[in-house]
């Protein structure tokens, strides 16, 4: 399987979901932390049929804040790039789509979840429709423009697992070096060196403190924010205590929890939530922008620590897929008052796939015991236990729980 190389002539997991869109709904809002393709993917889709005004052009921004129907206005599709920038004209955009409602007609794109964002009182319900690009998959990486091979074990019974998965000619893969290079383009494809990949995400990061976290909330305390993303970052896949997070590098609570918030409204991390909570239970904190840069500073030696690395990736994939559906399906983790966990939960059509993640090529009876466990609890609408590791063998563990290497998956 061969890589292609120009960035430009990948297909993105998103392609038809946003062509689909734009056939249907008077706008479309593309959100995406900056770097993850959004430019590209947008005139790659439609060249040359739209207006295009970034909004990163300070000329563009003054003609927003003076006559945003002068900018709106003229019967082509128009993309405004970087909403996020100047969300007083979302107002101007529901007019216009009230006047007009032809399918297609805006093309929003940003930086920043819209919807979470304090200083946007305009969603455009009923009007937009919603959109993320994530930072590139596995198989967008290897040119096949999808995420994992969820959709065909959702659609396909238990028992034709073992002959799905051990099919095809998957690309074996080296995880930790994709968790190393991430998923932004740059440093993802075009980038061969880590001393080149760690001078990329030092800008980016760079970038995004002192210039683009100040779109969404004045911080002056940048060096205590850097501090935050790092100490965030190395929890990565743990259960998060906020509190706990606030010792270590010096701030309150209220602090960590608002900017925890913010790195969420950027679309630099996530946290799926719980099939279960036990008091004060926090969510699972996953960070998806700025790993790269951290996790060569503090190279995880022990065998839980590189798993919890591997079910980030996995957790990237499972987002990036999920969020490219219109049939949306629900993603968890479980987790019982006595400690007993599942990484991740698929939950659709009344049914729960169950998916363990381990960093080892030879799984244990206790790597895969809580997968029983949770099947035991949920009876018959739990599917069977998916163990992803980084061996090579396909097989039924036990007549429940299929082992499968990572890459035949991703």
């Amino acid at each position: 399987m061969n890589i292609i190389h120009g960035v430009e002539t990948l297909p993105r997991l998103v392609d038809d979901a946003l062509a689909a869109r734009l056939r249907v709904m008077p706008a479309v809002v593309l959100t995406g932390a900056r770097q993850t393709g959004k430019s590209t993917l947008v005139e790659k889709l439609v060249p040359g049929e739209r207006r295009y005004r970034a909004l990163d052009d300070f000329d563009v921004r003054d003609a927003a804040r003076r006559d945003p129907e002068a900018l709106l206005g003229g019967g082509d599709p128009l993309t405004l790039d970087e909403i996020q920038r100047e969300p007083g004209l979302l107002p101007a955009v529901k007019r216009a789509i009230d006047r007009d409602r032809r399918p297609g007609r805006f093309l929003l794109t940003g930086s920043a979840n819209l919807l979470l964002m304090r200083q946007v009182s305009e969603s455009l319900a009923g009007r937009a429709s919603y959109l993320t690009l994530w930072p590139m998959t596995r198989r967008e990486q290897l040119g096949l423009g999808r995420a994992g091979r969820w959709d065909e074990l959702l659609a396909t019974p238990e028992a034709k697992w073992r002959d799905l998965l051990a099919a095809g000619d998957d690309a074996e893969g080296d995880w930790q070096a994709l968790a190393l290079r991430g998923g932004f383009p740059t440093p993802a494809l075009e980038l061969k060196a880590p001393a080149d990949r760690a001078i990329w995400f030092d800008g980016y990061v760079r970038t995004y403190l002192e210039r683009d976290l100040q779109d969404l909330a004045s911080i002056s305390a940048l060096p205590d924010f850097r501090r935050l993303m790092q100490a965030a970052c190395l929890r990565v896949g743990q259960i998060l205590n906020q509190t706990e997070l606030g010792r270590d590098v010096g701030l309150p609570q209220p602090t960590v929890h608002r900017w925890l918030n913010l790195l969420e409204t950027s679309l630099s991390a996530r946290a799926p939530a719980g099939l279960r909570r036990e008091p004060h239970q926090a969510p699972r904190q996953i960070a998806q922008g700025f790993l790269g840069r951290y996790r060569r500073r503090a190279a995880p030696r022990r065998r839980s620590t590189l798993s919890a690395h591997l079910e980030n990736l996995v957790l990237h994939d499972l987002i990036a897929w999920r969020d490219a559906r219109v049939d949306r399906v629900e993603l968890a983790y479980w987790r019982t008052t006595i400690g007993e966990e599942v990484d991740f939960v698929i939950e659709t059509g009344g049914r729960l796939l169950p998916i363990e993640v381990k960093a080892t090529s030879k799984p244990r009876l206790a790597d895969y015991a809580h997968l029983r466990t949770f099947r035991q609890e949920y009876g018959r609408k739990a599917r069977a236990g998916l163990l992803l590791h980084t061996g090579r063998a396909v097989e039924w563990l036990t007549p429940d729980v299929l082992a499968v290497p990572w890459w035949r998956v991703l």
